[in-house]
């Protein structure tokens, strides 16, 4: 440890922070209503326990891996562009950009015809609210501006759900929009791992790109200006690398919460409050975090699986307003 705080080497926290995610995933495709041994769906390939390895939880597994990391790398990324402890990757409107595509597929009734239309309409929703944000704010907007374009651009986005939720005659359709945005791994398959991990990993370069970038903006805009820094292109790349990752995980998961707020948070004083160091670090808390989730849902006992969203809300909520609470006590 360092003199600052609770700061641990980057070797120290990214072991820690690996064997918790190996411990995670292992757990996660071990855990289901069937138990069985891992080596026993391994050394007998054709058996059934091999297809709900292969099949159900493997892609489960995986996807709550890359969608964890995505939430927790795009949090820590929009915490130090924006340089506010309380953004998420949800403010500048990408989040319900995704969301609204996604309700679009499953209210024009293509999501039951052709199910991976569904990511696809998600993802375009998120290209669209990117647009819309540059529309909005333009492209040499300030960081209040772009936050004020992304609460539109998420008030349009709730305004075009509700309202496709209030013209939809099919009840079923209605339930399956409202289920879908609760957010789930159930039922995901490796399609869906193929068709977002394009996005999700141009995505994570260019978040990660900018590391130093960040650090140097921590010091303020001009101080980042004067060391060569160019906002204008640092803007472009998290807005962008936000908007590729986390819409590709939206519009397959659905809408889940707080990751990105979280995760950031518990680790920042273990990377010594330097938001480039933070983005690697919140990747695999994401991960952790996500896959831990996932795991509760199929622990806790109920009628029916409790969707993943539901669970990183009751954990994030109170999280936020104790955020909320301290923030207030600082500025007594």
């Amino acid at each position: 440890m360092k003199a600052q705080g609770r700061e641990l080497s980057s070797g120290l926290l990214y072991s820690v922070l690996g064997v918790l995610l190996c411990l995670a995933f292992f757990g996660s495709v071990s855990v289901g209503a069937l138990k069985f041994s891992l080596f026993d769906a391994l050394c007998h390939p054709s058996s059934e326990l091999s297809f709900i390895f292969w099949d159900i939880r493997l892609p489960r597994a995986v996807l709550g891996l890359i969608v964890g990391a995505t939430l927790g790398l795009a949090g820590a990324a929009m915490q130090g562009f924006l340089r506010n402890p309380l953004a998420e990757p949800g403010i500048l409107g990408v989040t319900g950009g995704a969301a609204l595509g996604a309700v679009a597929v499953f209210y024009t009734g293509l999501a039951s015809a052709f199910p991976m239309v569904l990511p696809a309409g998600g993802i375009l929703g998120a290209f669209v609210s990117v647009l819309l944000l540059y529309l909005f704010a333009g492209t040499l907007a300030s960081v209040e501006t772009l936050i004020l374009a992304g609460v539109a651009i998420n008030v349009i986005a709730f305004s075009g759900t509700s309202l496709m939720l209030n013209l939809v005659r099919d009840p079923y359709a209605v339930l399956d929009i409202i289920f879908w945005q609760m957010g789930s791994l159930a039922d995901r398959s490796f399609q869906h791992v193929y068709l977002i991990l394009p996005f999700v990993v141009t995505g994570w370069g260019l978040l990660l790109w900018d590391g130093r970038a960040l650090e140097a903006l921590s010091l303020g805009e001009e101080t980042a200006s004067s060391l060569g820094i160019s906002l204008r292109a640092l803007r472009a790349r998290i807005v962008l690398g936000t908007a590729l990752c986390v819409g590709a995980s939206i519009a397959v998961c659905g809408s889940i919460g707080f990751v990105g707020l979280i995760v950031p948070h518990l680790l920042r004083p273990f990377v010594g409050y330097r938001p480039g160091k933070l983005l690697a670090a919140s990747a695999l808390g994401g991960a952790v975090l996500l896959l831990a989730s996932d795991i509760a849902v199929r622990l806790i006992p109920s009628l029916v699986e409790l969707k993943l969203g539901v669970v990183t809300s009751m954990v994030g909520a109170p999280f936020f307003l104790l955020l909320i609470f301290r923030m207030r006590r600082k500025m007594l």
